[in-house]
């Protein structure tokens, strides 16, 4: 074990230091406490196969359909087609072959592998947490350092439950004061993207502070760690507190009885000294922030919804001036046409960004008592949020008000599943990338929040949430 920094630490290298096997200049060799796989790990499973070997430490890695997963059934006749079929079998061959823990679409617990992994208590503070996909970030809302990994990494962690690591370097970015009226997690995320570009972490991982990051929801946390990487961030990370242990406290998987007090103990040792250094610095001030959409084809692409779309010969820069002409033309839009009163084709609320709980509430205190103006989509994130949703009677708001309630998915996130928009759309996506061709060819998507969204779903157009009243 190489031996640990000394003098106050960040979160981070407590964490890091904890895990660190063996370095090598810049590069450490992580031992990893969870493995998250997916339908897309195949690549990773083919090639452990090809060498003779098995999972290392399958009690350690945990298995979920939600990529190619559909959302109109749970039968694998349910899937568009045989190409998806064949991906969610090849998953269950995989998982069973390496007697892996998995939920697959009959199981209770299926759902978006960054939804699943919080709600069951899968992710806890201290861990290093790993997955092939980038939106792995998530999970550092609760305290612990999660990344997204590549296919060649994910069969070394298959196989040795380790993997090589270059140290990033620190970004603390505060958002101080209370979030205003109708201003969400996902307005939080979408202006820090906008404020220091899809760039601007790139090499580090960012840890949250801050009034407006205590006063989150676990949830809420979630959400702004899960862009972390939109902002070109390794990870992002919220201290553990006592917001996290009421979450995790009856969580499946999370330690019980004397081993949950011994882990507390241990948790409330996370949180970065005072007088730890970071290799940047970054506050906000929460009071400043409005309900945001994006307007372009990249996250950074952001605006308050009382803006007005930029003109492209306003850049100084020649590169960003062609950059923003060609967004321009594929988003369909003009230079200072205003973004609220934008009209809409189509609405999707769900993702592992916004398919929780709390968003579903959100959204259908909006949509109660409305009606859609234009096809509406809800997709939980996990089985689990669907059945809490329906105890609560929000899947018949939504249904009565016009919308679809589908089961648990990635769905119109990614699209990889058949849940897709038609040339020429115009989207309201509570997702997370909004980039050319996402939801499908000659789609065009803006980002916004689950109120945001439903605001949009019931008057047909991109509308400030804050004149419905909700609030």
């Amino acid at each position: 074990m190489a031996t640990p920094r000394t003098g106050p630490r960040t979160m981070f290298a407590k964490i890091w230091d904890r895990h660190v096997i063996a370095r090598r200049g810049e590069n450490s060799l992580l031992y990893v406490d969870r493995h998250l796989v997916h339908e897309g790990s195949f690549h990773a499973f083919r090639n452990l196969a090809s060498r003779g070997l098995k999972v290392r430490r399958p009690a350690q890695t945990f298995g979920t359909a939600d990529h190619y997963a559909p959302t109109v059934g749970r039968k694998l006749e349910d899937a568009p087609g045989a190409e998806i079929r064949h991906m969610l079998t090849t998953f269950h061959n995989n998982v069973t072959a390496n007697e892996l823990t998995a939920f697959e679409l009959d199981d209770p617990r299926q759902g978006i592998v960054h939804v699943v992994g919080p709600e069951l208590g899968l992710t806890l503070p201290g861990f290093v947490l790993v997955c092939g996909d980038s939106h792995t970030s998530t999970h550092g809302a609760l305290g612990c350092l999660a990344f997204g990994i590549g296919q060649s990494e994910n069969e070394h962690v298959l196989a040795t439950q380790t993997i090589w690591q270059t140290t990033p370097k620190v970004m603390r970015i505060s958002i101080e004061d209370r979030l205003p009226r109708g201003v969400t997690a996902k307005d939080v995320i979408l202006g820090i993207i906008a404020r220091i570009g899809t760039g601007g972490a790139t090499g580090y991982v960012i840890e949250y502070a801050g009034a407006a990051v205590r006063g989150m929801t676990v949830e809420e946390r979630l959400t702004v760690c899960n862009m972390s990487i939109e902002a070109g961030a390794r990870a992002g990370m919220v201290a553990p507190d006592d917001t996290t242990y009421s979450y995790l406290c009856d969580k499946p998987y999370a330690p019980a009885g004397a081993a949950w007090d011994r882990a507390v103990g241990n948790w409330r040792l996370l949180a970065s000294d005072p007088g730890a250094s970071y290799d940047r610095e970054l506050t906000l001030d929460a009071e400043m922030l409005a309900p945001m959409v994006t307007w372009g084809t990249s996250p950074q692409d952001a605006l308050p919804i009382d803006g007005h779309i930029p003109d492209p010969d306003d850049a100084r820069d020649p590169t960003d001036k062609m950059r923003l002409r060609h967004v321009l033309r594929v988003m369909g839009l003009a230079p200072g046409i205003p973004l609220e009163g934008l009209p809409v084709d189509r609405v999707f609320i769900g993702s592992c960004t916004n398919g929780r709980i709390e968003d579903l509430r959100a959204a259908a205190a909006i949509v109660r008592g409305r009606r859609a103006h234009v096809a509406s989509l809800v997709v939980p994130g996990s089985e689990t949020v669907r059945h809490q949703a329906e105890s609560e009677g929000l899947h018949r708001v939504f249904q009565e008000a016009g919308f679809e309630w589908r089961h648990a998915g990635c769905s119109m996130c990614v699209g990889t599943n058949g849940d897709l928009g038609t040339p020429g759309d115009r989207i309201a996506s509570t997702s997370n990338r909004n980039f050319e061709g996402r939801q499908g060819r000659g789609v065009r998507t803006h980002l916004m929040s689950p109120a945001m969204a439903a605001a949009a779903a019931v008057t047909g157009r991109l509308t400030d949430v804050r004149k419905l009243g909700a609030w």
